[in-house]
């Protein structure tokens, strides 16, 4: 989709440096990407911390990490 926005020069030329594109419509659209994904990862970690899942995990990982809020990954 193509849209309009106003962004200073001296971000839009951090932005370009940050993502490594060399147009501008390709460095915001990867910049876009990003923020949306840390937001879904945000949002997971904090559901993750809430107990919105329900985990079987058994005793010897739950004892190792118990001070985690996050299980560990390949333990299954």
């Amino acid at each position: 989709m193509r849209i309009s926005v106003e962004v200073s020069e001296d971000i839009l030329q951090e932005v370009m440096a940050m993502t490594g594109e060399k147009s501008k419509g390709a460095s915001l659209s990867k910049a876009v990407m990003e923020f949306v994904k840390r937001r879904k990862a945000r949002e997971f970690g904090k559901l993750m911390r809430e107990g919105a899942f329900d985990y079987d995990l058994d005793s010897s990982i739950n004892e190792k990490y118990q001070d985690s809020p996050v299980p560990p990954l390949g333990h299954y």
